[in-house]
């Protein structure tokens, strides 16, 4: 992985990406103070199983799904894809943003939670969520918006951590069970989709950054038919 984004802030003179907000205010304010904590949370390098998997895909129109600080989003821009970028934190959009400038790439930012954005639907060749903190409903809203952002022909790609220790997690006040995994995902499929991975392998971790710790990844990759 070479592609690597310069650690640190972005360069000043950045067009801000963040617009006015459309979600959960408690979740935006989450988020953001865990970005204003640090400055850099992840690595600043694309995530493995992304690379791996969307490297054979001819590139088209591409959502990254909590796009972070934008090391995915700089990737898919520079081996070109047309990055469609979507996160609830301003802090987190405003580095990404810097980086891509940095870069000279253009992605499309959108500043919102994945059920509130309106994305426009069936239009995306590749719908990319990595480890993405998305809360589970009843009604399975956060997994069938990324079902349908996807376009005839195009791919999903969740991948999550494995192995996750739910009893620790839940000492630490993080349920897994609250929370969208690939399984939720897989659960939605019809004869409208294919699966062409779903399966637990070892991790390529990025050196530093938050979750540098987990070892292996949930990988599920689909494609829709129709």
């Amino acid at each position: 992985m070479t592609n690597d984004i310069a650690a640190g802030s972005p360069t000043s003179d950045t067009p801000s990406p963040v617009g006015e907000y459309i979600g959960d205010p408690a979740l935006r304010a989450e988020w953001d103070q865990r970005y204003a904590d640090r400055t850099q949370l992840w690595s600043g390098r694309p995530n493995g199983a992304l690379v791996a998997e969307a490297t054979g895909l001819t590139p088209g129109r591409v959502l990254d799904v909590g796009c972070g600080e934008g090391a995915d989003a700089v990737w898919l821009a520079r081996t070109g894809w047309d990055v469609t970028a979507l996160e609830v934190s301003g802090v987190a959009l405003e580095r990404a943003a810097g980086h891509a400038h940095d870069a000279g790439l253009t992605v499309h930012w959108v500043h919102a939670a994945l059920t509130e954005a309106a994305l426009p639907p069936a239009s995306f060749d590749l719908v990319s969520a990595q480890y993405p903190a998305l809360l589970r409903t009843p009604d399975a809203a956060a997994e069938r918006a990324l079902l349908a952002a996807v376009a005839p022909g195009g791919v999903l790609l969740f991948v999550h951590h494995a192995g996750v220790d739910a009893r620790q997690a839940q000492e630490n006040g993080f349920d897994p069970a609250d929370y969208v995994w690939p399984s939720t995902v897989a659960e939605l499929l019809d004869d409208d989709w294919e699966v062409e991975v779903d399966e637990q392998r070892p991790r390529v971790a990025p050196d530093g950054g938050a979750g540098a710790h987990h070892t292996d990844d949930l990988v599920l990759r689909v494609r829709r038919l129709r």
